[in-house]
């Protein structure tokens, strides 16, 4: 418990800094920090308290939807966007293409990384999750076009008001899920623990373990 627990508020703080680094970027960012960006433009409000704004809106859209919080879904709406907006708060701009380049490129790991330790607690979806998985249950409708939509509709919403749409955006979009199945593999807490022994244990051992998927 004590390591999910950890795995939890570290993963969802290295999120907001993972999302920060690719706004100071400046080259695009994922479809809701576009949101984000966009009505915090708007507003004049922080962009990481948009965030968090966002993502209690969007909880609220869980109750017709008939989906429950856990506690992972409370502390993703608390800690990502006020660790996104700390991080903001002392991060500079990135200066020339290979320093906007480099900045993008670690903020999408830092963030895959992330997303391996908060989802590997296992202490529920954050709210932008859920609200895919809550379309698909009550609809029936694939997951792939829950998602498609969903962040289709926020990245043409947030373009819209002012965020920040280009090769990072199209980057994070590629990258993210082949870097986050990589993460998850190697963090999830429920993955089980090989067999240590002689030239790493007995064939009968191996056998019993399958490979997470």
């Amino acid at each position: 418990m004590t390591r999910r627990i950890l795995q939890l508020v570290v993963g969802l703080a290295l999120y907001g800094a993972g999302c920060a680094l690719t706004v100071r970027a400046g080259l695009g960012v994922d479809p809701w920090t576009v949101l984000a960006e966009g009505m915090s433009a708007v507003t004049g409000v922080g962009v990481g308290w948009v965030t968090n704004i966002i993502g209690l809106v969007v909880l609220a859209a869980w109750i017709p939807l008939r989906q429950r919080p856990g506690i992972g879904t409370v502390a993703n709406i608390l800690l990502v966007g006020t660790s996104m907006q700390l991080t903001l708060g002392v991060l500079p701009v990135a200066q020339g293409l290979v320093g906007q380049g480099a900045m993008l490129l670690a903020g999408i790991v830092i963030v895959a990384i992330a997303s391996g330790l908060y989802i590997g607690a296992r202490f529920g979806p954050g709210p932008r999750d859920g609200l895919m998985t809550g379309l698909h249950t009550r609809f029936g409708w694939p997951i792939w076009a829950c998602r498609a939509g969903v962040e289709v509709t926020v990245l043409a919403l947030g373009w819209s008001l002012g965020g920040t749409v280009g090769v990072g955006t199209v980057l994070f979009a590629l990258l993210i899920g082949p870097l986050v199945h990589v993460a998850l593999r190697a963090l999830d807490t429920r993955r089980p623990a090989r067999t240590a022994g002689r030239r790493g244990g007995s064939d009968r051992s191996r056998r019993r373990i399958a490979p997470v998927r």
